[in-house]
C-alpha cells in the first residue's frame, strides 16, 4: 500500500511515522515544506520531498507513484495567526486541500483522511459535542476546516474519493512546536523547564480536552481501511481546564508554577471537549493514554530533548 503524509516532518506526523514506519506491505511518501516541520523527524529510509501543497511539485509527487491514500495533515494550525492573516490561512487550508483533491482526482486515488479540528464547531455550550452539531466557527482557523469539510464530502458524493475527516479535540505529545491548538502543553513545558512564569489568556476555567499524539496516530492508521464519507470527533471526552492543566504540570515537575492571567484572545473558545462515541463504533478504538501520564512523558521528553530551550 502507498501512502502519501503531507506535513509528515511535522508534530503529529511524526507520531505517525513511529507508529506506521516499518511495518510490512506499507509504503510512505512524506511531502512537507519544513516551514514547521523538521527533516530529522523523518525516518532516512522513507522517501521524502520537501514541497508545498500548493506548488507544482506536489502534482508531480502524484505523477511518479500511484498512492492508495493520502493521510492529509499539512496546515497552518495556529488560531491566533489566522485572526491576523485571514488570507495566508485560508491560502493554506483551503486552496493547499484544493490542490491536494485535484490531484488524487487526477491521479484516481481512491482515499483520503483530513486532519479538520474542535475549532469546527465554535462556542458551542452543547458539551460534549457531537459529530451532528452545527458549525459555527469563531475564528478564521475554524471556516477554513469547515470549509475544507465540505469540498471533502462533494469530493466523495461526485468523484466517488472515499474521504474521513477527523476533528481533533487539542492535540499534545512530545515534538510538540508552541503553535497549534494543543500548543498551550508544549507552551507550559518550555517556560516550566526554564523556571519561567506561565499566562494565561483568561480566567484559567476555559476547558479543553486534550488528546495525545500517538493516539491521533492510532486513529489514522485505522482509517486507511474506511470506505465511504465519515466525520469523526478524535478525542478523549474528557473536560479539563487550563487551570487544572497547571495542576497536572506541578504534579509532573514536582514544582510550583507562577501564573500570570491576561485578557482573552480573540477568537477563542470557552469549553470544548468532544463526544467520541461515533469514534468508538466505526473505528473500535478509542485513546489509550490518559492526561496526567500524557502530559508527565511529555515533559519528560521536552525537559531531557530540548534542554528547555
Amino acid at each position: 500500500m502507498q501512502i502519501l503524509i503531507t506535513g509528515g516532518a511535522g508534530f503529529i506526523g511524526s507520531h505517525l511515522l513511529q507508529r506506521l514506519h516499518g511495518k510490512p506491505g506499507l509504503q510512505l511518501t512524506v511531502v512537507d515544506n519544513l516551514d514547521t516541520g523538521y527533516r530529522e523527524y523523518v525516518p532516512e529510509d522513507v522517501e521524502f520531498i520537501q514541497a508545498d501543497i500548493r506548488s507544482q511539485e506536489l502534482e508531480a509527487c502524484f505523477a511518479s507513484h500511484h498512492f492508495d491514500a493520502v493521510l492529509h495533515l499539512a496546515a497552518q494550525t495556529m488560531v491566533p495567526f489566522s485572526m491576523e492573516h485571514p488570507r495566508e490561512d485560508c491560502d493554506v487550508n483551503l486552496l493547499g486541500l484544493i490542490n491536494v483533491l485535484e490531484c488524487c482526482r487526477k491521479y484516481q486515488v481512491p482515499s483520503l483522511t483530513f486532519s479538520s479540528s474542535a475549532a469546527v464547531y465554535g462556542d458551542n455550550e452543547n458539551v460534549p459535542l457531537k459529530e451532528t452539531e452545527m458549525l459555527k466557527p469563531t475564528s478564521f482557523y475554524g471556516i477554513t476546516k469547515m470549509a475544507t469539510e465540505h469540498y471533502l464530502r462533494v469530493y466523495h458524493e461526485v468523484y466517488g474519493l472515499n474521504t474521513t475527516v477527523f476533528r481533533f479535540a487539542n492535540v499534545y505529545g512530545e515534538r510538540q512546536g508552541a503553535g497549534g491548538e494543543g500548543g498551550v502543553v508544549s507552551v507550559f513545558c518550555k517556560l516550566l523547564a526554564a523556571g519561567e512564569p506561565v499566562t494565561i489568556y483568561g480566567d484559567g476555567e476555559q476547558t479543553r480536552d486534550f488528546v495525545y499524539a500517538g493516539d491521533i496516530a492510532r486513529a489514522l492508521e485505522a482509517s486507511l481501511s474506511l470506505q465511504g464519507f465519515h466525520v469523526l470527533n478524535v478525542s478523549t471526552t474528557q473536560e479539563t481546564s487550563i487551570n487544572q492543566l497547571v495542576a497536572y504540570f506541578e504534579q509532573a515537575a514536582g514544582t510550583k508554577l507562577v501564573v500570570h492571567y491576561a485578557a482573552k484572545r480573540d477568537g477563542d473558545i470557552y469549553r470544548s471537549f468532544l463526544d467520541n462515541r461515533e469514534l468508538i463504533s466505526v473505528l473500535k478504538l478509542q485513546p489509550e493514554m490518559d492526561l496526567a501520564r500524557g502530559i508527565l512523558q511529555t515533559y519528560n521528553w521536552y525537559k531531557h530533548e530540548k534542554g528547555g530551550q
